[in-house]
Parts: structure tokens; sequence; C-alpha cells
């Protein structure tokens, strides 16, 4: 993009291993399991390790459109620009918008039981309270609006001993809840099958929840302009990223159907893991798992803050959005304006979420609106790697799998769980996600008439751009360069 002006993020901070451990963060394993379990027993019951599995192959998909479009464009916005330059600007803004507003609405749903979990450890009635909850979780989402304002450096140490510990216990429980024998149901292989769902509408509201857990791990191509050798670490990171926490859902999934019976999980719709905790190791168990679940929710509230932030930074200065969005901190090199937007905004939602009910009910609707945004964001991607790459698709058979048929797969199969869902979500949750995305048109149609560079795109050719931006491995720009060393000449 020709709009590179002002100060830039800070280059080379972020190594393969950080970019790893921020694409696991970034679908926050124990919070998914613990937030989103009820939610999806309810839409498709015993079907759910089916839901994940069958979601997580054209998720795969995506994951390798990412990777692959990142090779080709090293930006902040990630599927933002990419959308935007190979299918339509109009397009690419949406993709980017609704990010944004997926985003800000995680910021209220993974808050909440941030600040539920903490009251957990002290006291159980107290978790109850939305009104303490709500206060609790502002607590902590302030404290990592600081975090990632203090840089990319801080927030990949704070990362890392965040979910250091939450992966830990997560492994620990899973090995408990393989050796327990106090069983509510015998496992069955028919569970990862279609015979459980309620038809082709059953299975897409089971595929979009699914959607849902998957999410954040692309927080690797946001921060692109921040890592080391970006072109192939980045969409590596992704793809490790989405097999780690494939592995934990599908455990812990198992083990909720094995283990938890259906009252059980109906009542405990805001914490399933914490029940699971107990039956597993009576005394502590429960107490471990709603430490993991905090510290996962923590975590992915700084990793969804990175994602809404780059992205608006990259909106901001392409001019498609306030151009103050795209200012950069003179000390940390951090997009201190869009940090300090999202916090008021986020804010804002805390005190308003109070008047709309309980915990399990706000999550339940914002899930649902949140899984209508990604897929809509995630196909788009998916069609743009096909576009980016269409010259080289025909060149192996690797090509045409990986950076063809796999990502078309997953791209269409998110727009068709996007379309077929409408029918069964509630008013409320349509209302949020379609909402959301159409209030998107407002800025798009303002920042277009005022001549933004970014409607008048230089368009995205892998074929081109793998030719004209190679740099010889030991001979990359330095500084704040987005020239990157040791980009691969094909596939």
């Amino acid at each position: 993009m020709s709009n590179n002006r002002g100060r830039g993020l800070q280059a080379n901070v972020l190594g393969t291993f950080d970019t790893v451990v921020m694409a696991v963060a970034g679908s926050a394993p124990a919070y998914s399991i613990a937030a989103t379990t009820a939610v999806l027993v309810s839409a498709v019951g015993l079907a759910s390790p089916a839901a994940l599995l069958y979601c997580a192959i054209p998720m795969l998909g995506i994951a390798l459109a990412f990777s692959y479009l990142s090779r080709i464009d090293v930006n902040a916005g990630a599927s933002y620009s990419w959308v935007g330059r190979t299918l339509h600007p109009f397009l690419g803004f949406i993709s980017g918008w609704a990010l944004v507003i997926s985003a800000t609405i995680f910021m209220v749903a993974g808050s909440l039981p941030a600040g539920s979990m903490t009251l957990a450890l002290f006291d159980g009635e107290l978790a109850d309270n939305t009104a303490l909850s709500t206060l609790v979780g502002a607590g902590w989402f302030l404290l990592m609006l600081f975090v990632v304002l203090g840089g990319a450096r801080l927030t990949v140490r704070a990362q890392l001993v965040m979910s250091g510990v939450e992966l830990a216990i997560l492994a620990l429980f899973g090995v408990l809840a393989l050796l327990h024998s106090d069983n509510a149901r015998a496992f069955d292989w028919s569970w990862l099958g279609f015979g459980h769902f309620d038809g082709a509408t059953g299975f897409a509201s089971g595929a979009l929840i699914a959607a849902f857990y998957y999410w954040g791990w692309d927080v690797t191509s946001n921060l692109s302009e921040e890592t080391r050798n970006s072109r192939r670490t980045t969409g590596l990171a992704g793809l490790i990223g989405v097999g780690i926490v494939f592995l934990l859902f599908e455990v812990f999934t198992i083990a909720v159907n094995v283990i938890l019976s259906s009252k059980q999980i109906q009542d405990n719709d805001a914490n399933v893991l914490a029940v699971l905790g107990e039956e597993v190791w009576p005394g502590w168990g429960g107490t471990l798992l709603i430490v993991a679940v905090m510290l996962s929710t923590i975590a992915t509230l700084e990793t969804t803050l990175i994602q809404v932030t780059r992205s608006l930074f990259a909106m901001g200065r392409d001019r498609t959005m306030p151009s103050a969005l795209g200012r950069v901190h003179r000390e940390w090199n951090t997009p201190w304006v869009a940090i300090v937007v999202v916090g008021v905004v986020a804010l804002a939602m805390f005190i308003a979420s109070n008047f709309l009910g309980t915990v399990g009910e706000i999550l339940s609707d914002a899930i649902s609106a949140m899984g209508l945004q990604i897929a809509l964001y995630y196909g788009l991607t998916g069609l743009a790697v096909v576009v980016a790459y269409r010259r080289m698709l025909l060149k192996s058979v690797g090509n045409f799998v990986f950076g063809g048929l796999w990502p078309l797969f997953g791209a269409l199969f998110m727009f068709w769980i996007f379309v077929e869902s409408l029918g069964r979500l509630s008013g409320s949750a349509i209302a949020i996600g379609i909402g959301g995305l159409a209030a998107g048109l407002v800025p798009m149609f303002w920042y277009w008439r005022q001549g933004s560079d970014y409607y008048r795109p230089a368009k995205l050719d892998a074929a081109r751009t793998v030719e004209a931006d190679y740099v010889p491995a030991g001979g990359g720009g330095g500084g704040n360069s987005l020239a990157h060393e040791g980009l691969p000449t094909d596939f």
C-alpha cells in the first residue's frame, strides 16, 4: 500500500516460538471449552466432537489461505488488505470491519468470564453477580490494555506466562480425564459421525459455534509487521496453532460427553470446565481449571486487543477510518490512539451489558453473532488466496491443493454456515451480527467519497509479487522495511 506514512510498528520483535504461542493463545483453548461447550451441546448434543472435527478441516483451509497471502503482502490489516487488493476494496473494508466488530463484542463476552472466574476462586456465590463480574473483568481488561500499549515484547512476555500455565493445567487434566473411571456414559465413535446432527441446519448451527472456538489464531497475521521473517513465520504459526487447539478441543469435548450428565452441562453453562475438574480431581480439580480458564480468558483478551488495534491502525494508515488511528507511540511503537479508542468503546459496552441479563445469556447471543462475522471475513480471505495465486495454481499438485482447492473449500464452507445458520439464530444474535456489519457501510462510503488510496489498490498477484519482492536470505531490508528475508520464489 502506498499510505505507509509516518512511523511504522516496530519490526522484527517476535520470533517463531513467540508467534506460535500467540496463535494458541488467540484461540484461547481453556476459555473456549469453558464458555462455549454448553452452547455447543445445547445446539448439537452429543455431536459436539463431530462439529469441532468437521469445522477443523475447512478451518485448516482458511489457515492455509492466511499462510499464503501473508507471503505476498505483509500488512497489519491482514484480510482487510488482502481481500481489498484481490476481490474488491469494499469487500476488503467489510472484512476488516467484521474483525473489528467481532473483536469489540468479544471484549465484553470475554471480560465477563474473566471477572466471574476470578471471583469464583474466592467465593462461588460471587461469581453469579453480573455487576461484580463486570467490574473485575473491566479491571483485567484495562490491565491487558496497558500491556498491549507497552509494546509487542511486553505483550509476548505476559502471554508466555499466562498461556504456559494454562496449557500445563489443560495437559494434566487431559490425562486425568482419560484415566477417569466414573463415567456418565460410555464413549461412542458415533459422536464423531453425522448421525447425531439434526439435519443440515443443525450441523450448520454447530459448525458456526465451532468456528468461534477456533477463532483467534489469525492474530499472527495482524502481528506480521512486527515478526521476524514474517512471510514464512506468521502462516506457519497459524497452522501449528490450529493443530494444537484442535487436539485440546477434541480431548475435552469428548471428556465432557463421557464424564458429565446433560443436566450438569446445562446447570453450569458459563463454566463447564470447573465441574469437569471437580469430577476428575475432587477438591483441587475445579479450582485449578478455574485458574486455567481465567488465565486463558485474560490471555485471549490480549490477543484480541492486538487484532482489533492492528486492524484499526492499518485502516487509519490507509485513511479508510480516521487517520489518527494510524498514529504510533514514539517510545513503545504501538498504535496508541487505536488502543485508547478500543478501550473507551469496550468500557462503555461493559456498562451497557449489565442491563442485558446473566453472563450465560450474554455469552450465548454474543458467540452466535461473532460466529457470523468470523465466518464472513474467513470466507472472503479463502476466496482472496485463490484469486491472488490463480496463475500459479497449476504449476504443481501442491500449489493446486494447498493454495487453491483447500482454501476454496474452506471459504465455501464458511459462507454456507453463515447463510444456513441465519434461520436458527435468535433475533438478538442476528441483530448484533448483521447490524454490526451494516454499521460499517457508513465509514466505508464516507472515506470512499473522501478519495482514500485504499479504494484504488495495486492488485495482489502472487506471480508478480513473488518475483518482485524476493530478497535473498541475509540481504533483508532493515528498520521498518516490509521486505522480509528469504521469500521463496514458489510455494
